[in-house]
């Protein structure tokens, strides 16, 4: 009976470590101080050819793209005085992995970040955990009369590899990826409504959450928008970022009007990354 036991919980072992993720890492990687932070000449993380990573961003923009993160922070990220002053170092990052043959769309956007989640681990230890709590979101939502999108020109499973998309796109022809802004409008040949949400909410202040339920790819191209926050009013005959009278520049609820969508104050459990400690990177 004792072997029986035995041989069961060995084989139950061997069947955890095969089912266990391998580890997802870059195979090579330099990381460098920015030897000119005071000029701040950013290079946005991009992806190229042959799985290359580049990047000359403060260390926060790196791990907002290996979680997922908004770019101008709010209440889903929390983050200690010490512990940012870290963050904000800027460094040149140049690493290269590889990807298993056939792997395209978010299957290779969700690799990419567990690269770069491993490279802050290994390089910055970096320690970061989770909670859930419950938060003033917005909740983007159906309008009456239903949505009004305009379907891709082409499906998931023709979409070319994207750079980053979360950020920017790097071209028009990227899927799952905006271009634009608050200032801009927004603009994507192929995004979803996870990705709607999650380049929109760099301007919300707080959490924004897909409650559509609509599913697919779609094409957008709207005008920008005025700042959520109050702001003094602009002098008389101000132009916007697109070059109209600012007095004509809509809310981000008459844009969201316009696409058949409403974005709505709820209150909702959120995922809160909490970022506990950071150090200066590790030799190359």
């Amino acid at each position: 009976m004792r072997r029986a036991l035995a041989v069961a919980t060995f084989t139950m072992g061997l069947a955890a470590q095969a089912q266990s993720p391998a580890r997802v890492a870059f195979e090579v990687a330099s990381i460098k101080p920015h030897p000119n932070a005071e000029r701040q000449d950013f290079r946005y993380p991009q992806w190229l050819p042959g799985g290359r990573f580049q990047a000359t961003v403060q260390l926060m923009l790196l791990v907002e793209a290996a979680y997922n993160l908004p770019i101008n922070l709010n209440q889903r990220v929390s983050v200690g005085p010490e512990v940012m002053r870290e963050l904000q170092v800027i460094y040149d990052v140049d690493a290269t992995g590889t990807f298993p043959p056939g792997l395209a769309g978010n299957a290779r956007a969700d690799r990419q970040r567990l690269m770069l989640q491993t490279l802050l681990a290994d390089r910055f230890k970096l320690a970061i955990h989770r909670e859930m709590k419950e938060l003033p979101v917005y909740a983007l939502l159906v309008a009456k009369g239903g949505p009004k999108l305009q379907k891709a020109d082409i499906p998931e499973k023709d979409c070319p590899d994207s750079s980053f998309g979360q950020f920017v796109a790097s071209s028009a022809a990227d899927c799952h990826a905006f271009m634009g802004g608050q200032g801009r409008g927004l603009h994507a040949r192929a995004a979803g409504m996870s990705d709607l949400v999650r380049f929109v909410e760099n301007w919300t202040q707080r959490p924004l959450i897909d409650k559509t339920g609509i599913k697919g790819l779609y094409k957008f191209d709207t005008s920008g928008w005025t700042p959520l926050q109050a702001l003094p009013p602009p002098p008389e005959g101000a132009k916007a970022e697109d070059g109209r009278d600012f007095a004509d520049v809509p809310t981000l609820f008459q844009v969201f009007a316009r696409l058949g969508l409403r974005m709505e104050s709820q209150k909702a459990p959120v995922e809160v990354f909490i970022i506990d400690h950071v150090e200066k990177p590790s030799e190359n």
